[in-house]
């Protein structure tokens, strides 16, 4: 069915602050990442990319809560979305982003590994040209 204008506001409302929630949690757990390594630990694979995630997040919340902040400037975040699609920190993406992405990212490579192979199957045929 369709949603009621209070109902959507709701929603988008809910959803700023779920986002707002995780950017937070995300940022403590970055914090501590950072006092640990400023006192020579070394963190994994998984923690530093975290890490990076995160402060880049904190770095593409500057632009984004300009639109937040600004009375109806959140109508223009659409049109900004279209024009800049990495805009948004990654605690406000929605399922359905996120899958895309996933999509693309699955896409290419496939993409790569086909090209990948057929390569290594040219390669084989010279090989086998040379050596026969």
């Amino acid at each position: 069915g369709k949603k009621s204008l209070r109902q959507k506001i709701v929603d988008e409302l809910k959803h700023y602050y779920n986002g707002f929630h995780l950017l937070w949690i995300d940022t403590k757990v970055a914090a501590r990442m950072v006092w640990r390594l400023l006192h020579g630990q070394v963190l994994t694979r998984r923690e530093r990319r975290r890490l990076l995630r995160t402060c880049a997040d904190l770095f593409r919340l500057v632009p984004f809560l300009v639109f937040v902040i600004v009375p109806f400037m959140e109508v223009l975040l659409p049109v900004f979305l279209k024009l800049f699609p990495e805009m948004l920190p990654s605690t406000f993406e929605t399922e359905s982003k996120k899958e895309e992405k996933q999509k693309k990212k699955l896409n290419a490579k496939l993409e790569l590994a086909k090209f990948l192979q057929e390569t290594i199957a040219e390669m084989a045929k010279r090989n086998k040209a040379d050596t026969g």
